[in-house]
């Protein structure tokens, strides 16, 4: 019993719970958004609303300089130094501004451009775009201020603004969907995390006196030099991995049809709803404990933290989310998209590949390894394309989800080779 206490008393645990009701509730609303998209966008939408938000996880990298994980390790190792922080917090949103305000004039004055390359010649969405550009400074401020929140290890009002978030988005989405079902699917995504903004300052507020905080004569460019190699970490993974997602997807469109690249869509929709439990509680909570970690053996315990609490909980609910696939398919969605089932297998045991390799890879962040990240993410993006156009050639859709399981697996043992020192505390 004093066991059980021992675990239910740890700050891991309680930030585990607190971030698996979260990543519940969104579940939840992707279940409400998912039905109401199948209905009345179907998979050919479903593709569409897939490139947007690809595109849009591109431009969030971009308009916030990729910062956010090199904000959340300085922010993290200068909370107690009130003259440094307030250096790192005026940097950072100075330059912000500058280049979203760049960014949401390209976007408004060449929407159509980015209407036909985003989203294909057969619908003019440029409103969506133009849309965006008013909505992008509202959400890259919105990004920023998350990550100070985070970087001041403020875990539980994190996954609060994500939870304030959520119900947000489901409010929007539904809305939108029902009153212009495609249009409305892609301006729910762009103005949502906009709307994020309020409720983000709300909290970063309570924690320090942001806006007196905002000042040019504590504009610090070494602060800058220092988060550049943040900046081109993020921009490799975001920005080209999803220019290769985007390419793939139209690979498979032309090969397959734009309704089995929904499916691939679909698929790949059900993963990110799962893999939220992961991603938020590795950025939360484990990213400012490996900037912290002082030495191998610090940084070699939130490994096996990582491994003996999370990984085994993982996999236990990806064998139930397996067998009950056919159920999740038709809960979610419609019987139409039932075709995904055959997804499911590849898409899981590739996913239990990236998980095992993502708290490794986030060492690359905590610790600023910039060249040897850029390398191993250069080379994961290629074996995805390419094998991904060998393996649909020969496979189908299901190729799509091989080739990801593939190319997980290569990248986790990659990572495991690159830190073996610490895994073995040598």
């Amino acid at each position: 019993m004093s066991f059980f206490k021992k675990i239910i008393g740890t700050t891991l645990f309680k930030i585990t719970s607190l971030n698996s009701f979260s990543v519940g509730l969104k579940i939840g609303i992707g279940i409400i958004t998912s039905k109401i998209l199948a209905i009345f966008v179907g998979p050919g939408g479903m593709a569409l609303v897939g490139n947007l938000r690809n595109f849009l996880t591109s431009l969030e990298s971009i308009s916030t300089l990729g910062f956010q994980n090199g904000v959340v390790k300085y922010i993290a190792e200068n909370q107690k130094n009130d003259e440094e922080l307030k250096k790192i917090i005026a940097t950072v949103f100075i330059s912000l501004i500058f280049i979203v305000l760049v960014l949401s004039g390209v976007l408004f004055f060449f929407a159509s451009y980015w209407s036909n390359e985003i989203l294909g010649y057969h619908s003019d969405y440029s409103v969506v775009f133009k849309v965006l550009s008013l909505a992008l400074p509202w959400y890259a401020v919105s990004v920023f201020l998350l990550s100070v929140l985070n970087g001041l290890c403020q875990f539980r009002k994190v996954i609060w603004v994500n939870i304030f978030g959520n119900l947000i988005g489901l409010l929007i989405s539904i809305l939108m969907i029902l009153k212009f079902r495609t249009l409305g699917a892609l301006l729910a995504i762009v103005i949502t995390p906009s709307l994020l903004f309020f409720v983000t300052f709300y909290f970063v507020q309570k924690e320090i006196k942001f806006l007196q905080t905002i000042r040019f004569n504590l504009y610090d460019f070494k602060i800058i030099k220092n988060l550049l190699p943040y900046s081109l970490m993020a921009l490799v993974s975001s920005v080209l991995g999803s220019i290769v997602l985007l390419a793939i997807r139209n690979n498979i469109i032309k090969e397959l049809g734009v309704n089995q690249a929904g499916f691939w869509e679909t698929m790949t929709r059900i993963s990110s709803y799962y893999m939220l439990f992961i991603t938020t509680i590795l950025t939360v909570y484990f990213l400012p404990k490996l900037s912290q970690a002082k030495d191998n053996k610090e940084t070699k315990a939130l490994f096996w933290q990582f491994y003996k609490s999370i990984l085994p909980i993982f996999c236990i609910g990806l064998v139930v989310i397996y067998f009950s696939r056919y159920f999740i398919i038709q809960l979610l969605f419609t019987k139409e998209f039932l075709p995904v089932t055959s997804l499911f297998l590849w898409q899981l045991l590739g996913d239990v590949f990236k998980v095992a390799s993502l708290i490794l890879g986030y060492q690359f962040f905590a610790k600023k390894l910039t060249k040897a990240f850029i390398i191993s993410e250069l080379f994961s993006l290629a074996v995805l394309y390419f094998s991904t156009l060998y393996f649909v050639d020969f496979f189908g859709l299901e190729g799509a989800v091989i080739a990801q399981a593939f190319d997980n697996l290569l990248y986790l043992i990659g990572l495991l080779f690159y830190f073996r020192d610490i895994l073995t505390n040598r």
